[in-house]
């Protein structure tokens, strides 16, 4: 257990920030996957309006440092590239 108040400190703000880790995380993948079942479906619209609004949220999650910024432009990209090839 910690002793000093610095580390007592610490202990709390890190389970608060844990939480606000994990649901940002869970949203991102509750919208990837969103976007790939429009796009298993076909749906190009569908997956463009998904796409559009995974996109802000995958950002925000590299800029808060949940994501690294490099993995969110190769995932962006790579289903933007999905989107693309959908006739």
């Amino acid at each position: 257990m910690a002793n000093h108040l610095s580390a007592k400190t610490r202990i709390r703000r890190n389970e608060r920030r844990t939480t606000i880790n994990g649901n940002r995380i869970g949203r991102i993948r509750t919208h990837v996957k969103q976007v790939e079942a429009a796009i298993a479906a076909g749906d190009k619209p569908g997956a463009m309006a998904a796409f559009r609004a995974a996109q802000p949220e995958m950002q925000r999650g590299a800029q808060k440092g949940v994501m690294h910024a490099n993995t969110v432009s190769r995932k962006l990209s790579r289903l933007s590239a999905r989107i693309k090839a959908l006739a």
